[in-house]
C-alpha cells in the first residue's frame, strides 16, 4: 500500500468549549485549539480523524 507523502489536515475550531465535557475540552487542546476562530494543521492520521470526529460539533475541516 502507497503511503501518501506529508499529508496533513487543517481545521478551525468555530464552537466555544464553555459548558462542555472536560473529555471534549481536553480533545481540542490535544488538536492545538483553544480558541475560537484559531486554525490548527496536524498529520492526518487516524488518531487525528479519531479526535476530530469527537469535537466535529466544534470544529471545521478548512480545504486550502
Amino acid at each position: 500500500m502507497a503511503k501518501k507523502e506529508n499529508a496533513t489536515v487543517t481545521i478551525r475550531q468555530t464552537g466555544s468549549p464553555i459548558r462542555r465535557k472536560s473529555d471534549q475540552r481536553a480533545t481540542l487542546m490535544g488538536l492545538g485549539l483553544n480558541r475560537m476562530g484559531r486554525e490548527s494543521t496536524l498529520e492526518d492520521t487516524p488518531a487525528v480523524r479519531g479526535m476530530i470526529a469527537k469535537v466535529r460539533h466544534m470544529v471545521e475541516v478548512v480545504e486550502k
